[in-house]
């Protein structure tokens, strides 16, 4: 088992909902290594780039609209297995559909605001971390 890294974002909804502490304590409950953490407020233009990926969905405006609709939390994680265990900790998409005791079951409203964005495979953890950290901002 190799040591990945995986990007989390605390969206909009957890800032706001002042959920961010109570995240980041389950994320390291387990056994994530946090690298790197900020807040910001994302530019639609830079949501956008993030998100490009999903260009021509239908959810993509809504998603850059929400993404860059307040503050969030980029947080540059590691472990053994960092993206699968991360998508385990934070559960489905939609909340509705998520295993109990996960983050997005606790805490999420719906399948828009979900609270936590998380990378979706090792390869894409990196580029999404590079996204955010440069390697000298990363311990």
């Amino acid at each position: 088992m190799a040591i990945e890294r995986t990007l989390a974002i605390l969206k909009p909804d957890c800032v706001r909902k002042n959920l961010q502490g109570e995240v980041i304590a389950r994320i390291q409950k387990a056994g994530f290594k946090i690298l790197g953490m900020k807040q910001l407020r994302l530019t639609s233009d830079t949501a956008g780039a993030f998100y490009a990926v999903h260009k021509g969905r239908p959810f993509y405006d809504g998603l850059v609209e929400f993404m860059s609709s307040g503050s969030c939390m980029p947080i540059a994680l590691e472990k053994e297995n960092a993206v699968s265990d991360f998508r385990k900790l934070i559960g489905a998409t939609d909340p509705k559909e998520a295993a109990e005791g996960t983050i997005r079951k606790l805490f999420a409203d719906n399948k828009g605001e979900n609270i936590v964005h998380g990378s979706d495979s090792p390869e894409n953890g990196k580029i999404e971390v590079a996204f955010f950290f440069s390697e000298r901002e990363l311990v």
